[in-house]
């Protein structure tokens, strides 16, 4: 479970968030929505714990804001998987390799870092790409290529932040159901995002960013 307990975080005395409290259960999917500044990628950034709240507690399973040890940080981030706009991808290394590296650096071994790999390509349809280098894919293809980094280590929270903000619409909505597709198999996915539109298109809990607080709204699919 992550769990907000009156959160307010500041950067350079201005508050971005105030008193805000939430939680996100286990296989959930959520949408953050909100304007662009509202404080959407420090909420996932508090998630991750790239920052700390000013005051109140952020939890993260068994991992908390306020007792987080500089050692355990690394092991929080292996219970996430973190999927950005802009790709992130290693440019020099194959497709394979660029999935690979996250659990060379964690420590896996050999056989095992082929099988998970194999297995997260195979999750988002790019098994038979996996030899190509970034620059040979499209966009959408890219941004699934992201999608199977932060599944290798099965985390139990995907975290995206405006994962389809540099897609077209109809590969935005083929991410979302990739999306929709993994939380289906159990893995929590919380989604921030300003497409309005796509968010109309699934029935989803919907927590939305403004003014420095966090609503629930309730929001009937298209």
């Amino acid at each position: 479970m992550i769990r907000f307990h009156e959160v307010t975080f500041a950067y350079n005395s201005t508050k971005v968030l105030d008193n805000v409290s939430f939680e996100v259960k286990p296989g959930e999917f959520v949408f953050l929505v909100g304007q662009t500044g509202s404080g959407k990628s420090t909420i996932l950034k508090l998630i991750y714990m790239d920052c700390l709240p000013t005051s109140g507690s952020v939890m993260v399973g068994k991992y908390i804001s306020s007792q987080l040890g500089r050692r355990e940080t690394p092991l929080l981030r292996r219970t996430l998987g973190i999927i950005f706009q802009d790709f992130r991808l290693l440019d020099d290394r194959s497709i394979y390799d660029n999935v690979a590296f996250t659990l060379h650096v964690t420590g896996v071994k050999g056989a095992e870092i082929r099988k998970r790999v194999l297995r997260a390509l195979a999750e988002v349809g790019l098994s038979h790409q996996r030899n190509k280098m970034p620059a040979e894919l499209s966009g959408g293809e890219q941004q699934r290529v992201v999608i199977a980094r932060a599944l290798v280590n099965t985390p139990h929270f995907l975290l995206a932040d405006e994962p389809t903000g540099n897609l077209d619409p109809t590969t935005s909505r083929e991410i979302l159901q990739l999306l929709k597709d993994i939380n289906t198999r159990g893995t929590a996915i919380i989604m921030a995002t300003h497409n309005y539109e796509l968010v109309r298109r699934v029935n989803e809990r919907i927590l939305q960013v403004r003014e420095g607080k966090v609503y629930e709204v309730e929001l009937r699919a298209s």
